[in-house]
């Protein structure tokens, strides 16, 4: 099966990240969302996206335009999905919405379509129970930025087919990545061994073992990664982070996987990391200007 025409739902920073990928790499990509201010933000954040990749020299100014044309928007999910042979759903991370957005799906698609979710923890398996094309349900986990980062987590739910597997491996290798495929448990790999780490951090701040800064640097030096527990936690949303942690708790019955009520607590304030402006650390002069936000800042 020869996929060009693609259909993402959702042109948040994860949906249009996605567009922005498929549509370099000359898929016909339509975006969809409910919202048409949202659709032309998300339009001007892939333009700036590549208009950084213009000043690095990866990218011509005929292949930027090339890029934006190959992408249509749409806020209305039946047109946008006719005649697709891929959907890459992306959506907010809730469960109801999900399940309601792949029962129209499977009704508005073709019976060959591929139906693909970007769900960073709900159950693929249960995602596919609402259609009537198990084999053809799977996950797509694409890591943020998308254009940037190398990782799609390839899930197959219980019923998603060998052929349906490799299809999606193959399109992901086309995009430049490198699929991992996993199968359908709560958290999956990423988010299974990345949250009880997130959470850990937030335990050991709340429990005064240590400040921001000083955890995310021995996690930094200490064990090579890019960017501290909390900070990351932070760019992920603290609000998706808490979301992820309740799938993984609810879904093993283990207590290690209870949020942290620091967690909990900053979530219902408001708190939600660079989205929100505040959480770990105090985005308000900007990223590259971030500090350890007053709430945790021990002078």
């Amino acid at each position: 099966m020869k996929m060009k025409n693609i259909a993402v739902i959702g042109s948040g920073t994860m949906g249009n990240g996605i567009a922005h990928t498929f549509a370099q790499f000359g898929y016909q990509v339509n975006l969809i969302d409910i919202n048409k201010a949202a659709l032309q933000k998300a339009i001007e954040t892939i333009s700036k996206n590549l208009d950084r990749q213009l000043a690095k020299g990866t990218l011509t100014e005929a292949e930027k335009k090339h890029t934006l044309g190959n992408i249509t928007t749409y806020t209305d999910l039946k047109d946008g999905v006719a005649n697709v042979d891929l959907v890459v759903e992306a959506a907010t991370e809730n469960t109801n919405l999900k399940l309601q957005l792949f029962k129209e799906l499977d009704e508005f698609t073709g019976p060959n379509t591929i139906l693909a979710s970007n769900t960073s923890s709900i159950s693929i398996t249960q995602i596919a129970s609402v259609t009537q094309r198990g084999d053809k349900v799977i996950g797509m986990h694409f890591m943020n930025p998308v254009p940037i980062m190398k990782l799609v987590e390839v899930i197959r739910g219980y019923a998603t087919s060998d052929a349906t597997t490799r299809l999606v491996m193959e399109i992901s290798h086309k995009l430049d990545k490198v699929p991992v495929e996993v199968n359908d448990y709560p958290g999956f790999i990423a988010n299974r061994i990345l949250m009880p780490m997130i959470n850990e951090a937030t335990y050991s701040l709340y429990e005064g073992v240590a400040g921001v800064h000083e955890i995310d640097t021995v996690m930094k030096l200490g064990m090579a990664h890019p960017m501290g527990p909390l900070q990351l936690a932070d760019f992920i949303g603290l609000d998706v982070c808490l979301a992820i942690l309740k799938v993984l708790h609810q879904g093993f019955g283990n207590p290690k996987y209870a949020p942290c009520p620091l967690l909990v607590n900053m979530v219902t304030a408001g708190k939600k990391g660079v989205k929100s402006g505040e959480g770990f650390y105090d985005y308000s002069h900007g990223l590259k200007e971030a500090k350890v936000a007053g709430k945790f800042n021990v002078t």
